[in-house]
């Protein structure tokens, strides 16, 4: 019998931890610093979690007790559109921007093809992209990263070719200009993470159009390991030439996103989420749907969307840590 029907079948709990990428949340805002939390999490419930909780660079916070859902297509399962089949060995293919330099892309070669033997990942293949994909980012006057894509259909037409050669999961690597020059204290684990939000419109953008797993991890031309001491929030990711690593990790075992059967929004008992980031449209369809939702005040982002705010203060539980929380759903 396959372990999520004995989930369902025994009444296991079944919880969503999210972290929204881009909006500066003092956790899980950096690179992989929300994983250890949702790892404790993930000892008592079944834990659907968004890439941005467990990606790490070359690390990866996720278990075999995690379901890694891109953010899109976590929305739309809360709202009740689609469900989630878990899957044991997804075929992925990686999708390489045209604008990565051929020194970098060398880098992710290698890179993948490590993966592959350590870890016996499936990945199939990978392409170029026939043009370059153009991708801008840029941090808002209120602290959240933003960004635009000048040429998605390049992107889509690679990824359409990698599912018609038999691969079921998407892995994107797109070209970044070096983000240091727009928040210098990212290092520092201050802010927020420059190239957060415009990844998220990338993986949306593969993920609305294809509704299959995705997942997207930036190139940069400079790959150099940092000499400096970084803080510790921030350290995953000045100790790599390449993020392809957590990305990859997740995708493997990536549940496919299907129509009917599988899990459903049905099956979920609770929702975690920062305090005053809980205005998306997966937390108001799941307040409609009357799941228990925890915000966490400690966890502040660049947004100010409370459920004060929104008048939803009787509808979401209010929790001042995750530790606290974490002794509600044991």
């Amino acid at each position: 019998m396959l372990y999520y029907k004995f989930m369902l079948d025994n009444k296991e709990k079944l919880g969503i931890f999210i972290v929204p990428t881009g909006i500066g949340a003092s956790v899980g805002g950096y690179a992989g610093d929300a994983a250890s939390v949702a790892r404790k999490f993930s000892k008592y419930a079944k834990l659907i979690v968004n890439p941005n909780v467990v990606n790490a660079g070359g690390f990866s916070g996720i278990n075999d007790n995690m379901l890694y859902v891109e953010g899109f297509s976590l929305d739309e399962f809360v709202k009740g559109a689609v469900n989630l089949q878990p899957t044991e060995d997804n075929i992925i293919g990686i999708i390489f921007d045209k604008a990565i330099p051929q020194d970098v892309l060398n880098i992710h070669i290698n890179t993948l093809n490590a993966v592959r033997v350590v870890y016996g990942i499936n990945i199939q293949e990978y392409i170029i992209t026939e043009d370059e994909i153009g991708i801008e980012f840029s941090l808002n006057s209120d602290g959240v990263s933003d960004g635009i894509v000048k040429n998605k259909e390049t992107m889509l037409s690679a990824a359409k070719k990698l599912l018609a050669k038999g691969c079921n999961a998407v892995a994107i690597v797109g070209m970044f200009e070096n983000p240091e020059d727009i928040n210098t204290d990212y290092a520092n684990g201050e802010g927020t993470d420059p190239v957060g939000g415009i990844e998220a419109i990338l993986s949306h953008y593969i993920s609305k159009e294809l509704k299959v797993p995705c997942a997207h991890s930036p190139a940069f031309t400079d790959y150099q390991i940092y000499p400096d001491i970084v803080n510790p929030k921030s350290a995953s990711e000045y100790i790599t030439p390449t993020f392809l690593p957590c990305i990859l990790l997740g995708l493997a075992k990536a549940p496919e996103i299907i129509s009917n059967g599988g899990i459903s929004i049905s099956n979920v008992d609770f929702i975690v989420m920062p305090y005053n980031a809980v205005g998306s449209p997966a937390i108001l369809a799941a307040i409609e749907k009357g799941i228990k939702i925890y915000a966490i005040k400690e966890n502040k982002t660049a947004l100010n969307i409370t459920p004060n705010i929104l008048g939803i203060e009787d509808k979401i539980e209010i929790i001042d840590t995750y530790e606290e929380c974490l002794s509600l759903i044991k």
